[in-house]
């Protein structure tokens, strides 16, 4: 089974397979945000569409909590390229993503 989970004491968001933690999002607190930097999935585990789950559920995660986000990360930005529907969350008048202050 499938989880993401918050993990707010190593900055980042977690998925875990049969309890196995297997990638993560690595992301910054700023301003009432989070800017998500880096999406990392273990190539053992590649190919497996695990990278889109993960930014699937740390997304939702981040919407129930009414947060914004600045999408750094390139794989987040395609995502949300491809998902419109996570548009909402990105701070589009804060967001340079060569100076994401």
């Amino acid at each position: 089974m499938n989880e993401v989970r918050d993990v707010p004491d190593r900055n980042r968001y977690e998925l875990t397979v049969d309890g196995a933690v297997v990638g993560h999002i690595l992301y910054e607190r700023r301003g009432g945000r989070l800017l998500l930097v880096h999406t990392e999935i273990d190539d053992a585990y590649g190919g497996r569409g695990l990278g889109t789950a993960l930014i699937k559920g740390a997304l939702d995660d981040i919407r129930t909590r009414g947060l914004k986000i600045l999408p750094v990360c390139p794989f987040v930005e395609r995502f949300i390229e491809k998902h419109p529907e996570y548009d909402d969350l990105v701070d589009h008048a804060r967001f340079d993503p060569l100076n994401a202050e």
